[in-house]
């Protein structure tokens, strides 16, 4: 293709619009803003103007760059001004009509080699194309927000898009320094495919009670290193548009997983659309305000309604990684710690990874010499769980095996003073088969860490029908004492976390099955399009894959979901043996050590 798509119309300078402006401006392309409010125009100009004064504040332009930029945006309330463009980009509102309508106007206004960009993110580029008079030459170019921030394109090409449109957006996405990502047309494309898959379950997840607002969005910024927790985050998507895209993919996949849930159509339908209106999953000082301000549902500040138990010293069952880590927590923060493994040799080696890992904190300045022999003098190593006779809370972290874990709580109800509470790290298991192993179960409570202990801050606090209230807010006291964020969770498969993200891992698993998209593109797209710090394949090859089968395993046994079954290419690699970074290959091959 000969054009260097130099002249760019944007049609529909709202947020996006003016943003997308913004970019192409400052990579020296002619911009045609064009909007039929005369206001909205003016606010794009006004926000260039604003945005470009921030830039040459802070040295990232000159004063003579940031003119050029300004002269190469015009506005025009009239589509006629698209005529000399190279390529259009049409960002006007989640609608077909309203799209169809620009692009056939458009059909009879540019010139024939010209370009036509949808910025849909949620419908069909396909059926849009087909309206066109030119459908090889009409695309997706899916900017995400804010878009002179994220680095995301996906350029989205239908069966009917001539590969030199493909190739000549692409090459621009590469100069406006953005990351191109080839997908074909289906609902929410690679990133929002998953994204609002997630973000839907999030929203049942409310609706349901089974925890806060607050609960769930702190539980997925902890637990998941996400920038904004998911009920934050279809504020400030719009939960309108959010029930939009689910809708378009709802329409196609006939996955209940997609169908909108029911609190995101009362919302809408009350204009509790988010930040935009001033109140959605949360209330905001004013419209269009990120400052989310308390209202009848925030959660009081006063401390636990019920009185706790006095707790001083911690048993920890297990020698593996996560009972290293969570001993090494509670001794950092002045509990006395007894390590019990299954014979002391094994104790003592726990107990000797404890202490690599805090001369690594003193080598780091993040502690003292001083502080870590204090820390390590309050961990007593010991071969047997008859070391907890005296302790006040007991915490296992064996295997994830049910058996297993009743077994060793059915022996802790036996040697644990009365009064101790127990307490369980599963990540998947019903908490009150536990507790039904003990002649105690109103003291069996489920205090899941995440790995590693001592540095993620999060812990579900996971209560049962029989667990008391006293033992709750004593676990809720010393959650908060060993500077952790507590979340409350019920005792259902998955608790807050693991339900909304690895049903999101098993959706990226079956793109790649299903031939959509890469591995190293969907892993790209959710980093640069979601803010993840890892991408799917890569946090699954963490995680482990066997651990992650087990884990949707146990989510479709409990919801029976068939959304939620495990993808057959997960299952696949499990058999063969593929189970991730320890095995030295998963999605990926990985050097061994």
């Amino acid at each position: 293709m000969d054009t260097p798509l130099s002249t760019i119309a944007v049609v529909g300078l709202g947020t996006m619009g003016t943003g997308i402006a913004e970019v192409l401006a400052r990579a020296g392309r002619e911009v045609i803003g064009i909007d039929v409010s005369e206001t909205a125009a003016r606010h794009a100009v006004t926000a260039l103007e604003a945005s470009t004064a921030r830039a040459v504040q802070r040295e990232r332009l000159t004063e003579e760059e940031r003119r050029n930029v300004l002269a190469r945006f015009r506005t025009f309330s009239d589509l006629q001004a698209a005529a000399e463009a190279d390529l259009v980009i049409e960002v006007v509102p989640e609608s077909y009509e309203q799209k169809q309508q620009v692009f056939r106007e458009l059909d009879a206004i540019v010139r024939p080699g010209a370009i036509l960009a949808t910025g849909t993110n949620a419908l069909s580029v396909t059926r849009l194309a087909a309206d066109s008079a030119r459908p090889e030459r009409v695309l997706g170019m899916h900017f995400f927000n804010p878009a002179p921030a994220m680095k995301l394109v996906e350029v989205v090409s239908s069966v009917l898009t001539a590969p030199q449109a493909v190739e000549a957006v692409t090459a621009l996405a590469r100069d406006l320094g953005k990351e191109p990502v080839a997908v074909g047309d289906r609902p929410g494309f690679v990133a929002d495919g998953l994204l609002f898959g997630y973000l839907n379950q999030a929203a049942a997840m409310y609706e349901a009670r089974y925890a806060s607002r607050e609960d769930i969005d702190a539980a997925m910024k902890l637990g998941c290193g996400l920038p904004m927790g998911p009920l934050a985050l279809l504020d400030l998507i719009g939960i309108d548009t959010a029930r939009t895209v689910l809708d378009a993919m709802y329409a196609e996949s006939h996955d209940r997983l997609h169908a909108p849930a029911p609190i995101l159509k009362q919302l809408s339908e009350a204009g509790l659309t988010g930040r935009k209106a001033g109140r959605g999953f949360y209330s905001y000082e004013a419209p269009d305000s990120g400052t989310v301000v308390r209202d009848a549902l925030t959660p009081p500040e006063a401390a636990e309604s019920a009185a706790g138990r006095p707790v001083s010293s911690v048993g920890v069952a297990g020698s593996g990684t996560m009972a290293g880590g969570i001993a090494e927590v509670f001794a950092k923060a002045g509990y006395d710690v007894v390590l019990a493994a299954r014979s002391q040799e094994k104790a003592e080696t726990a107990k000797a990874r404890i202490a690599k890992s805090l001369s690594r904190s003193v080598d780091k300045g993040r502690m003292t010499a001083e502080a870590r022999d204090e820390t390590l003098a309050r961990i007593t190593p010991a071969g047997s769980l008859d070391a907890f006779a005296e302790v006040d809370l007991a915490l296992e972290a064996v295997a994830e095996d049910l058996e297993v874990k009743q077994q060793l709580f059915a022996t802790l109800d036996k040697i644990c003073k009365p009064g101790a509470i127990l307490a369980t790290t599963t990540s998947s298991l019903p908490v009150v088969a536990c507790a039904r192993a003990t002649s105690r179960p109103q003291d069996v409570i489920g205090m899941h860490f995440f790995n590693p202990a001592p540095a993620m801050k999060l812990v579900e606090v996971v209560r049962t029908v029989l667990t008391s209230d006293d033992v709750h807010a004593t676990v809720r006291g010393v959650t908060a004492r060993i500077r952790k964020h507590p979340v409350d969770c019920g005792d259902r498969a998955g608790f807050i976390v693991n339900a909304l993200l690895f049903p999101y891992l098993n959706n990226a698993i079956k793109m790649v099955q299903e031939h959509y998209a890469t591995l190293d593109d969907i892993d790209a797209a959710m980093k640069l399009g979601g803010g993840y710090p890892m991408g799917p394949f890569e946090l699954l090859d963490v995680v482990g894959l066997d651990v992650s089968l087990a884990i949707e395993k146990v989510l479709h046994r409990e919801f029976r979901d068939p959304g939620l079954a495990p993808a057959p290419l997960l299952e696949h690699l499990v058999a063969a043996g593929c189970l991730g970074r320890k095995t030295g290959r998963g999605f990926r091959e990985y050097a061994r050590r």
